[in-house]
């Protein structure tokens, strides 16, 4: 399976960029893994509402332009779910002949309607707010899990 990570905005933070290196250096036996950093649309420190969909529409077509195979999207307004569901998110598609997943987080004031309905799943880690850029590492540590759910290792218990 080629998985696909598609995120709007660079990780900064050094120990965030560890953590997500490890997680890929785990995932080699799983799947190919590619990581895309889109740039974040430029707002002014105060953005009006109008501006902000304007940012996450031009976001928007950046990430259509970029995604392959299946398309699932970590939003707000997205379905909770277990590991165990979550890894049949990865399993899944394969068994549909699909070959191809595009996971993608956008920018702190979300995503584009149109990526959304793009989406043949949306996803929500938590109704709590986490930092944004820690996304990343909580959605490559699941993707590990759910593979390690799939195969019945250890790593979840």
């Amino acid at each position: 399976m080629r998985i696909t990570l598609l995120t709007v905005g660079k990780l900064k933070e050094r120990w965030l960029q560890e953590a997500c290196a490890e997680y890929a250096k785990r995932l080699k036996r799983y799947c190919k893994l590619q990581w895309i950093e889109l740039p974040e649309a430029r707002l002014p420190e105060c953005p009006s509402e109008g501006e902000i969909v304007r940012a996450l529409q031009a976001e928007g077509e950046q990430i259509l332009r970029h995604a392959e195979g299946e398309l699932i999207a970590l939003c707000i307004e997205g379905k909770p779910c277990t590991s165990e569901v979550f890894s049949t998110y990865l399993t899944e598609p394969a068994l549909r002949g699909c070959s191809a997943l595009t996971f993608v987080i956008g920018s702190s004031h979300g995503l584009a309607d149109a990526v959304k309905q793009a989406a043949a799943k949306r996803v929500s880690f938590s109704p709590m707010t986490f930092p944004h850029q820690l996304a990343r590492v909580m959605l490559l540590e699941q993707i590990y899990r759910g593979y390690q759910i799939a195969e019945g290792g250890k790593y979840h218990k």
